[in-house]
């Protein structure tokens, strides 16, 4: 079973001054039912960057939780691990998936600005585009509605915030929705991870 790296958020507990890097373990459920081993990254550069090149992972998985610093989030190391961690997926030929935050890490990554949006916050919307007509859940406060090249959009609500792109020169997959939040995996999240990390295995 081939290996996906995934991130974390982290949580700051000031009572024990601590950061506490964590997850939903519906992550790791997710991609264990997509055919990988999940294996947690911490927010630490240095580590995240070598457990990348000891394990050679089949991809990485950005996920969700706090906002980019620039856009009021308080987890600046996060911002350094995952930006990094792109970088050294694009030069070694490996695939990333980014979910929410994940997304937005991608299209901060390629210059892509956000906004502030309104109601995409806990709700559950129509999408239009390549994908069909599909209902997905919404956790974001912040959204895109302009692209810049090589990102292509895959997936967009009525009220033009871009829920989906694709990078297929250096295999990327952003969707704005969270596959480990819905109660039955979606098959067709479960089926494009799939391909898009055995684009990168052995």
């Amino acid at each position: 079973m081939d290996t996906v790296l995934f991130t974390q958020r982290v949580e700051i507990i000031e009572s024990y001054g601590e950061r506490r890097d964590c997850a939903d373990q519906d992550i790791a459920r997710f991609i264990h039912v997509c055919g990988f081993f999940p294996v947690p990254v911490p927010n630490i550069k240095e580590i995240a960057y070598d457990m990348f090149m000891q394990l050679k992972p089949a991809g990485i998985v950005l996920t969700g939780g706090n906002s980019l610093v620039k856009y009021g989030g308080d987890a600046p190391e996060r911002d350094v691990v995952e930006q990094g961690l792109i970088q050294l997926c694009i030069g070694n030929g490996v695939p990333v998936y980014g979910f929410c935050r994940g997304m937005q890490v991608i299209l901060d990554y390629f210059g892509c600005k956000l906004k502030e949006v309104q109601g995409h916050v806990a709700v559950r919307h129509k999408l239009e585009g390549s994908m069909g007509d599909t209902d997905v859940n919404s956790f974001h406060n912040q959204g895109c509605f302009q692209l810049k090249l090589p990102l292509v959009a895959e997936a967009w609500t009525d009220d033009g915030v871009i829920e989906a792109v694709t990078c297929k020169k250096y295999g990327i997959l952003g969707t704005m929705w969270h596959p480990e939040r819905e109660k039955v995996f979606r098959q067709e999240d479960i089926i494009r991870v799939q391909k898009l990390f055995k684009r990168g295995c052995n």
